[in-house]
């Protein structure tokens, strides 16, 4: 079990901030986009590809970093 923390733009497309979800161990960052994009439509995978996920301590980008049983996704941010 995963558990997803959602923010700003992404939580707004998934109509919440966080669930938990059943994952196969050894499944990665690459393996959430997939399960994400066949639960919530194939228009979420464009907002997935561009976000950054905490993965434990680590910051990433990287389809192939294994996760942890807490996830954040996080969506470009704006600001000034």
């Amino acid at each position: 079990m995963v558990e997803i923390r959602y923010f700003a733009a992404i939580a707004d497309a998934v109509g919440k901030d966080r669930e938990t979800l059943d994952l196969p161990a050894g499944a990665t960052v690459a393996d959430l986009r997939s399960s994400l994009s066949a639960s919530y439509g194939p228009g979420l995978a464009k907002m997935l590809s561009v976000c950054a996920y905490l993965v434990g301590d680590e910051l990433t980008r990287d389809p192939s970093t294994a996760l942890t049983p807490r996830v954040d996704v996080l969506p470009p941010f704006a600001g000034g």
